[in-house]
């Protein structure tokens, strides 16, 4: 399977690109390719994936995480939030899923998906400031 390297990815768009490490023109990277639960990756950490070639060019597929991103030259280390803090984030998140979560479900209805992409990105939020 090829490898490269993040050469820049916008969470926001849902897009990036990664320098190949066999000296290939660069690969295209969308969201839906990443692994479960990986949402954002840092410019320089090392990916595995395979390639199809589309009408638009190369692109990356199943892509896997081969490290873990490092950290940017003069980037401060992340702030651990206090315990208080953890439990307002926490509260405040259980609220978003009872009041926006729970009542379709409780319906038998799965929520909407729109929604639940936010909700998870809160989720996801959540769980990064917990594991800091």
């Amino acid at each position: 399977m090829p490898t490269g390297r993040v050469k820049w990815y916008n969470p926001e768009k849902g897009f990036g690109f990664v320098s190949r490490d066999d000296g290939g023109s660069d690969v295209f990277l969308h969201r839906d390719s990443l692994p479960d639960g990986v949402t954002e990756l840092k410019a320089g950490q090392k990916l595995e994936y395979g390639i199809v070639d589309t009408r638009r060019g190369v692109q990356a597929m199943s892509v896997s995480l081969v490290e873990a991103p490092k950290r940017v030259k003069n980037e401060p280390p992340a702030k651990k939030r206090s315990p208080d803090e953890l439990h307002g984030l926490v509260e405040d998140m259980i609220k978003v899923l009872e009041s926006q979560v729970m009542p379709s479900l409780r319906r038998g209805r799965h929520p909407d998906r729109k929604e639940t992409a936010k909700i998870a990105e809160i989720v996801h939020a959540v769980a990064r400031e917990l594991e800091t």
